[in-house]
């Protein structure tokens, strides 16, 4: 009866004390596509990725309703950092949808207009409005609509008192200004009057503005924390019936100093640390917890989070002492290594010299030469995907057979309607000479292709995962180089496979089959024998690709990246600064005439690769059983017209 009771009163008064208007509230994945295109359009960064943010505390006056309730002391405010754009999951601030719609887009081109200026959070957020406004003339009738109704819902700065006083004065008196005719940028707020500068913790929010930190990101914390969620993911995926947690919330880190157990025989006393003991406690939530409580539910109850190095589980320890192999175990390194540049995007500079690519053969292959008995793994691939690659080889085939269409003849068999249209409009210009036989038809010819491609396909640590109930990625990568290798050797054109990973600055490249070479027992064998390890630095493998591209004489160059997931390295190669250095890779790429592909079996790939490689330059493969056949698909698709 209590409990009864107790639920039917928390959602009465959860209910009564809530200011919100549910009925015309709109979700963030509801608008997200138009939010990302609108912040692109106004110049914001195209590696920021838009997410849901997370509640935090917030400041302004409370209700005696929502003190009862316990609410109105946490909200999801808007926020921008040099890597997320973190908006509401949803917002029902207005009662009116539309203008609950409205408030999403004036975030994303607020967002991307600014920039880390001098002056307060009220100084910036003005001055960003004034840019976006003048970039989009469209938005004012919008956005005076949207501060009129921000103004209504501001408390009066006569119920409050201390500084909070003062910075509601302030924020009135700058949303009032925004609404005068002549607002441009350039408004000063000033400071409160105790002399400190505004705090957005110290009001209610402001929907239409957001706090943004674009230099106080700390390094060491995305990288202690990405490298944290690295290995959790790594041994995640190695249990294929475990379940994962996705969570994309963007919180916030404070970067701490894990003191415990550094000496472990040494005690010193200190009297003071009694009261302190519990500023550190580490907690296994895993086994802790019975009921199987939620993660993320924990880590949303939480004002900023700790993220310290050294708080790694066994597995991870042992991973590390075992991730390098010795000299007798690892692959015959061939040659010197190669230097490579690197792109730092936080100097806006190539830094020459910065990375070293050690081609690496697989330490027993077979003899090189035609007619030798193959390997029991290369014999069970043959045998197992002897099917697929056999239909795969005739659809190659097809390609080579296939004639191609040649273009603005005088005579042919068809007639080419795009340069007929030309040629009708050239000829009504009178400064345009007339023709008496236009070129205007197409025929069919054979003619001989002319193309190179190299094939990069990861082998980091995670493609020991199970993609499958039965396969590790790895496994799957093996078999579409198998396949992908036979049907290349039907159609006749010049190709390298390359495998890759990375150890810091020193990127691996595992010779598979480089140009020049036939596609026999021993490139086979080197295809059974990779195996997965180490990292991805996947900006210095495509320089690497490029570099070999660049020395073959064909006239079409494609370079395929087969991955499964980001860049990422043990040092300053995470999030931003690998998808920055890779971004410049492809680029490097594309300038120098050849064409960048990634197909990938990661199912966040549309998160970061249209940033990467463009809305059309990559394949993402949902069911990853099918990656020989996807790979198949995409070849024939970008080289259909190759000649």
């Amino acid at each position: 009866m209590e409990e009864w009771v107790g639920e039917r009163w928390h959602r009465f008064i959860t209910r009564a004390a809530d200011a919100s208007h549910p009925r015309a509230a709109v979700a963030l994945d509801e608008v997200a596509r138009a939010v990302e295109m609108l912040f692109r359009a106004a110049g914001g960064d195209r590696l920021v990725r838009v997410v849901p943010a997370v509640a935090q505390k917030i400041g302004g006056p409370r209700g005696w309703l929502q003190r009862v309730a316990g609410q109105g002391e946490r909200a999801a405010l808007s926020t921008l950092d040099a890597e997320t754009l973190a908006l509401p999951p949803v917002l029902a601030v207005f009662d009116d949808a539309a203008l609950n719609r409205d408030l999403y887009l004036w975030l994303a081109a607020l967002s991307a207009c600014h920039v880390e200026a001098e002056g307060d959070w009220i100084t910036a957020n003005l001055n960003a409005s004034a840019q976006a406004l003048r970039h989009f003339p469209g938005l004012r009738a919008r956005y005076r609509r949207l501060a009129q109704a921000q103004l209504a819902r501001r408390p009066q700065p006569a119920r409050l008192r201390g500084p909070a006083e003062a910075t509601e004065r302030a924020v009135q008196q700058a949303l009032r200004a925004s609404l005068a005719s002549d607002f441009a940028a350039g408004w000063r707020s000033g400071q409160a009057a105790d002399g400190a500068p505004a705090s957005p913790d110290t009001v209610a929010p402001v929907w239409i503005w957001l706090h943004a930190h674009l230099q106080d990101a700390s390094d060491s914390i995305a990288a202690c924390a990405d490298q944290t969620r690295a290995e959790d993911s790594k041994d995640q995926k190695k249990r294929p019936e475990g379940r994962t947690q996705q969570d994309s919330k963007r919180r916030r880190a404070q970067h701490s100093q894990d003191t415990s157990n550094k000496n472990g025989l040494v005690m010193f006393f200190r009297a003071e640390s009694i009261l302190s003991w519990a500023e550190f406690v580490r907690v296994n939530r895993t086994s802790d917890d019975e009921d199987n409580q939620d993660a993320s539910q924990v880590a949303d109850d939480m004002e900023q989070l700790a993220i310290a190095k050294g708080g790694e589980t066994l597995a991870a320890r042992v991973r590390f002492d075992l991730d390098l192999p010795s000299a007798s175990a690892d692959d015959l390194p061939v040659g010197e290594g190669e230097p490579l540049p690197e792109w730092d995007y936080k100097r806006g500079a190539l830094l020459p010299d910065r990375c070293r690519a050690q081609r690496l053969r697989a330490r027993h292959p077979l003899p090189d030469a035609e007619g030798t008995d193959a390997a029991p793994a290369v014999a069970e691939l043959t045998t197992r995907l002897k099917g697929t690659s056999r239909a795969v080889r005739r659809r190659f085939e097809a390609l080579r057979a296939a004639p191609r269409w040649q273009h603005g003849l005088t005579q042919g068999e068809e007639l080419d309607l795009d340069a007929w249209v030309r040629f009708q409009v050239d000829r009504r210009d009178a400064r345009q000479p007339h023709l008496e036989a236009p070129a205007v038809f197409s025929r069919r010819v054979k003619s001989e292709r002319s193309l190179a491609t190299v094939m990069l396909a990861d082998l980091s640590l995670s493609t020991d995962a199970y993609a499958t109930q039965q396969a590790r990625v790895i496994d799957l990568v093996r078999d579409s180089l198998f396949v992908f290798g036979h049907a290349l050797e039907g159609v006749g054109d010049a190709f390298e496979m390359l495998g890759f990973s990375s150890v810091r600055r020193a990127l691996r490249v595992h010779e598979i089959k480089r140009f020049g070479e036939p596609w026999n027992d021993a490139a086979r064998e080197r295809v059974a024998a990779i195996k997965p390890g180490f990292y991805t630095r996947m900006g210095a493998a495509i320089r690497y690709g490029t570099q070999r591209l660049a020395e073959r004489p064909e006239r079409q160059k494609l370079l395929l990246i087969l991955s499964d997931g980001k860049p990422n390295d043990l040092d300053q190669y995470e999030g931003r600064y690998g998808l920055e250095d890779t971004r410049h890779a492809i680029q490097a790429a594309r300038q120098a005439g050849q064409v960048p592909f990634c197909v990938t079996i990661d199912q966040q790939a549309n998160a970061y690769l249209p940033r990467l490689f463009g809305a059309h330059g990559y394949a993402l493969v949902h069911r990853p059983e099918q990656l020989a056949r996807a790979l198949t698909q995409v070849y024939v698709r970008l080289t259909a017209h190759a000649r």
